[in-house]
Formats: structure tokens, sequence, C-alpha cells
């Protein structure tokens, strides 16, 4: 008896779903490959512009030769590039970048497209466990000394929320999310109570708690830089695991990953991501959640792509609202919290209307 030959068609239509599938990645990978470039051109442009913005302006040109070192600048403008901006814009990057990468990788990692550090009581925590820090145990006001205690607030913000909002087939996106709220509606109260026990913390808490990138000095930048970018690694190298887990919890374990390490290799980089930008520049919320879904909406679902663009997206944004609110307020200034806030807020309320409400 002979095997029956096989199918004429069954090699060409193979060869024929590999065409097409490697022309439909090559389709999806023409507009990062596009869309990359310009975005890191817009940083580098908001970059010069958040040196030259500023209740005072300072031309271009002067802000070159003052970057370059070259003799006869004032020293007036000298100071405020050097002092002044230039921490300040690199506070931008890495604050931005932090927030950015993590919030995408909250929504990867639970599958909830509202994800976000400061909706889903991480950047409540991280505040929380700071004001404590300070105010009860006397811990320095710097923000190097306080990173660590902001790593302990955000992953205890964290926890308490998937504690409140289920586990498993329980989580809902809306669920989880208003377990979010109301822990960070929590903790921000009891953050408030602190606060309102000494009016010297009250002072520095007040400008703290609204975002902003004018704090930090470049010693404390060079401490936290090193954190942020093992942080960023372990987020990045997180992105394989994130698409085989969103076609479900079998089909990653069947593609070889580990689902235990890829959760507590994601939760480690959104704690120490959300802490170091917590301690920087205090609780800015939305742009975790805004950043992954403009890159979204550009890259389709490759968590790979998402990533690699929101690490230059979210600085952007960031950057971007800084300056927007040292314009719209001149000579005083609007913190970035503030403007993120304003302009997140109606992208939270869309999202949310987008989700299936059937469990409430």
């Amino acid at each position: 008896m002979t095997s029956a030959p096989p199918h004429p068609t069954s090699a060409p239509s193979l060869a024929a779903a590999r065409t097409v599938v490697g022309a439909a990645k090559r389709r999806a990978s023409r507009p990062v490959a596009v869309v990359l470039p310009v975005v890191a051109v817009l940083l580098v442009a908001l970059c010069l512009a958040s040196l030259v913005v500023g209740s005072r302006a300072v031309p271009l040109g002067e802000v070159a030769a003052a970057l370059a070192g070259q003799a006869g600048v004032d020293p007036r403008i000298e100071a405020i590039i050097w002092s002044v901006r230039v921490p300040r814009t690199a506070a931008g990057l890495l604050v931005g970048a932090a927030l950015g990468l993590s919030g995408a990788l909250m929504q990867g990692l639970t599958r909830n497209p509202l994800a976000d550090p400061g909706l889903l009581g991480v950047s409540a925590g991280a505040a929380f466990a700071i004001v404590v820090a300070v105010g009860v145990f006397g811990a320095p006001a710097a923000p190097a000394g306080l990173v660590w205690y902001a790593f302990a607030g955000a992953l205890g913000g964290a926890a308490a929320v998937h504690l409140l909002g289920g586990f498993g087939r329980g989580a809902t996106a809306v669920r989880t999310a208003l377990a979010g709220v109301a822990v960070t509606f929590l903790l921000g109260s009891f953050t408030s109570a602190l606060v309102l026990r000494s009016p010297d913390a009250l002072d520095r808490f007040r400008f703290w708690a609204a975002g902003s990138l004018a704090g930090p000095d470049p010693a404390t930048l060079w401490r936290v830089l090193p954190l942020v970018v093992v942080a960023g690694a372990l987020a990045l190298s997180s992105a394989g695991a994130l698409n085989s887990l969103a076609l479900g919890d079998d089909v990653a374990a069947a593609h070889g990953h580990r689902l235990g390490l890829v959760r507590l290799r994601a939760t480690v980089a959104i704690t120490m991501l959300t802490g170091v930008a917590v301690a920087l520049a205090g609780p800015i919320v939305f742009l975790g959640l805004a950043a992954p879904h403009l890159a979204r909406l550009i890259t389709g679902p490759d968590q790979r792509r998402i990533l690699a663009l929101t690490l230059l997206a979210a600085p952007c944004l960031l950057l971007a609202a800084d300056i927007l609110g040292r314009v719209v307020a001149r000579p005083e200034e609007v913190q970035a919290g503030i403007v993120m806030a304003f302009l997140g807020g109606p992208l939270f309320v869309a999202l949310a209307r987008r989700q299936r409400l059937a469990e409430l």
C-alpha cells in the first residue's frame, strides 16, 4: 500500500501564509520606523525649548554659548542654564521615561487599558510613604534619600489595589480602576492629615505634591540615573513575555515563559520606575496612561514597539506640559503635574466610557 501524496496546495499555501504574515509585519514596522526618528527629533526640540523658555526667555544662541562654556557669557544666564534649566530638563527626561514605561508595563501586565501609576494607587502609595518618612521618622527631604521609601510605598499601594480589585476572573478593568481611585483618595486623605500636623511640612509638600520638575539637583539626578536605567532595562526585556501574556496565561506558559517570574520582574520595574519618578517630581497623574495609548495608536498591540515609542513620547508630553506651564502664567508658572492632570482628565473619561460596564 502506498501512502497518499501530499495535498498539492499545502506547501504553496504555507508559503503564501508566511509571505502574508511577513508582509503584515513589514507594514506594521513601517510607521514605527518613520515615527521613532520624528519623535526623537521632537524630543530634542522640546529639550532646547525647555532651556530657552522660562520666566526670563534666553535666546538660543546664548543657551548654546553657555552650554559650550564660551567666554563672555553673562554669569546670570550661565547660572540660570546650568543650575536651573539643565537639571529641570534632565528631570523631565527621567521622570517622563519612568512614568511612561511604568504605565505601559502596567497596561500590558494587567491587560487593563485604564492602568496608570497615578490611577492604580502606585503614585499615591509612594507619596504617602515619603510623607511618613519626612513627617514621622524625620528623614531628610532630599529626593535621593526618599527613593527607597517611595519604592516601599509604591509596592504597598499596588498591592492594596489588587486586593480590593480582585484577582483572576474577578478582576476587570473598571473594577481595578475604581479600586485604584479608592486607594488613591484614601492614601491622599492620610497624607493630608499627616501634612497638616506640621506647617513646615505643609509648605514643602504643597509644592511637591503638585508635580514639579523644578526640585531635583544634578547630584540627585546622577544618583537615581542607574536605578532608572536598570528598571528601564527590566521593562524593555519584559516586552516579549507581555506579548504572549496578552493571548492568555496558558499561551504564555506554552511559549516557555515562567509567569511568576514575568510578573515579579514587571512588578519590580514598575515599583522602581514609579518610586524614582515620585521622589523626584511628586505624583504626576495621567502621563503613564496617555503616552502608551498614543504609542499604541501608531504601533498596534506589539509591546516591544509600544515600550520603545513610549520611552520617547512620554518625556515629550511631560516637557511640553512643563513648558506650557511656564508660559500660561508668566512670570509665575503652573506645575507640570497640574497641566498633565488638566490635559489627561478628558482622555481618562473617554477611555473609561469605552469599557463595558455590565459589572456595575
